[in-house]
């Protein structure tokens, strides 16, 4: 196909390593940084089709590894609502990464070109980042190869945080519309969130300072830049972990996977009784909070307090607004603590539905929602305002000034939420702003309800395709009878509860357990990872039994 005559050319440049098999998940391609060169440059190539596809429209290839250590480094493709890529190309992406020759991986273009009906007189669109990894420049180097390969219309926005780029995405596709997100640049971006805030903050008691440990990556430069347009007392912060020149600080000690990880403040940060803390991860897409209470115990207010902090919120704005039918709901995952699904249901009576792992199943099952509100206990969250919900608002007739009140703060908070895709930045403005609101300290949020108490474990198996799961991976289908002993097990403690679900990535299943003490929780947990690795293919050394 004459469309990719200069493809073999440019990719012979960038070999693929011998021996390597690639794969392409929820998180894109994964991996050591060193290892991905040839990976970022097929990437590219797919990232013009995938334009081509959407005719012409721009799609986003962010280079990150997240929340993993300083030597990995990874590579995504955005989809052009600044979505993440639809699951039907991941397939794709597998396909090519893994391609054995510079021939075949012509053909495996051809092939897509062909399945998907593209029409490759399509000028192509793709918009690019990295974070600050030092691996980083010679992967977008392999990038940039394969724009050129197929002469996309390319702009690189540099460094930025992942969120940035979907956000830029979006903002590009939407541009001169009625759906139009906003200016696809920093500046932009800066100043929608930061009038959003103000706008919501204004006229309200002064906040104390919030500490953000920002993980010694992209977070760092990019929230000084939030800082400086939002240029208010009402946001006055500390930066703390913001290292990004010094090799190998990048996520190690900090950030927010290791603090929910461990329970415990990054590595040399004294917390200060009552002060507010947040920890971003290496790129910026997860956000924890945290504080120590009187006596100096370590408090985290994870994923799924920020969710119900945002669900309480949006749920007594939309009474107050007195719109009749507009819903609020709650995405949440096997992983979400039990007393946090208690507390939306029982205390705060509102929909909640459980999706399997992944960001992409939230997000999916959130537009199904008017205003659905997704976090993974993890910190990765966001809120979506589906059509039908910004119908509602727009035929909105207040007939109170506290409705009317009502209404512009539930527009607000619409622009100050990045509905791409879970931003800690955006996702730090509206704890913020709620706590600022409400006149909330940590503590108060924190009071709504307890967390169980809950262990989270790995099994290493022969064979992690021997297991299946159904209800969003909370009950096993296979092995056979598994299901039945895990259900004996909790049974045996009060507020029980535990499951069992493959990894995603390598072969091993992860066996997650929550009681309503920790002696019980950790029995339950050690005591379903002997079963699973006595019945179905344990490997190496046996979970020791809990005493």
């Amino acid at each position: 196909m004459s469309s990719f005559a200069k493809v073999a050319e440019y990719s012979a440049k960038h070999p693929k390593p011998v021996d390597t098999t690639f794969a392409y998940g929820t998180a894109g391609f994964r991996t050591v940084g060193s290892t991905l060169e040839s990976t970022v440059f097929r990437v590219g190539l797919l990232a013009g089709l995938r334009s081509q596809s959407k005719q012409g429209q721009t799609v986003g290839v962010m280079i990150t590894a997240s929340h993993n250590e300083e030597r990995d480094n990874g590579v995504k493709l955005i989809d052009p609502r600044g979505e993440m890529l639809q699951q039907s190309w991941e397939a794709y992406c597998t396909r090519i990464a893994n391609a054995d020759s510079d021939a075949a991986v012509v053909a495996v273009l051809a092939s897509v070109v062909e399945t998907e009906g593209i029409d490759v007189a399509v000028t192509p669109s793709v918009a690019y980042a990295r974070d600050t990894r030092p691996s980083g420049p010679l992967l977008q180097a392999a990038l940039e190869d394969g724009l050129r390969a197929l002469d996309v219309q390319a702009t690189n926005y540099g460094i930025v945080t992942t969120p940035q780029l979907h956000y830029f995405v979006r903002c590009v596709n939407t541009a001169g519309s009625e759906a139009a997100y906003g200016e696809a640049s920093e500046a932009g971006y800066n100043k929608k969130y930061s009038d959003a805030y103000l706008r919501l903050v204004d006229g309200k008691p002064l906040p104390s300072k919030l500490y953000i440990d920002a993980a010694n990556g992209v977070g760092a430069p990019q929230v000084r830049k939030l800082a400086a347009a939002i240029n208010s007392p009402y946001f006055d912060m500390e930066l703390c972990n913001s290292d990004t020149d010094t090799l190998g600080k990048l996520n190690s000690g900090c950030g927010a996977d290791y603090v929910k990880t461990n329970q415990r403040p990054p590595q040399g940060m004294e917390l200060k009784s009552g002060a507010r803390y947040c920890s971003f991860d290496g790129d910026a897409d997860r956000i924890v909070y945290y504080y120590a209470d009187d006596h100096g115990a370590f408090h985290l207010l994870d994923g799924d307090k920020i969710s119900t902090l945002a669900a309480t919120y949006l749920r007594d704005l939309v009474a107050a607004a007195g719109i009749e039918g507009l819903e609020v709901g709650v995405v949440q995952t096997a992983y979400a603590n039990g007393s946090s699904t208690g507390y939306i249901k029982d205390t705060l009576r509102l929909p909640t539905v459980f999706a399997k792992t992944g960001v992409k199943h939230l997000h999916h099952e959130a537009e199904k929602m008017h205003i659905g509100v997704y976090f993974e206990a993890n910190g990765h969250g966001t809120v979506l305002f589906n059509t039908g919900a910004v119908a509602k608002l727009r035929q909105a007739v207040p007939q109170t000034p506290a409705q009317a009140d009502a209404v512009q703060r539930l527009w607000a908070l619409r622009d100050l939420i990045n509905e791409t895709v879970g931003d800690a930045m955006a996702d730090m403005l509206l704890v913020e702003t709620i706590l600022i609101c409400k006149g909330w300290t940590p503590a108060q949020w924190d009071e709504a309800y307890t967390d169980l108490p809950s262990r989270l474990l790995k099994v290493v198996v022969n064979d992690r395709t021997i297991f299946a799961t159904t209800n969003a991976e909370q009950t096993l289908t296979a092995p056979r009878d598994l299901q039945g002993t895990v259900d004996a097990l909790v049974a045996k403690f009060p507020r029980g509860r535990a499951f069992v679900r493959p990894s995603g990535t390598e072969d091993a299943v992860r066996v997650y357990a929550e009681a309503a003490t920790r002696s019980d929780c950790d029995q339950l947990a050690y005591s379903v990872a002997g079963a699973v690795f006595d019945n179905a293919g344990g490997r190496g050394e046996r979970p020791a039994d809990f005493i």
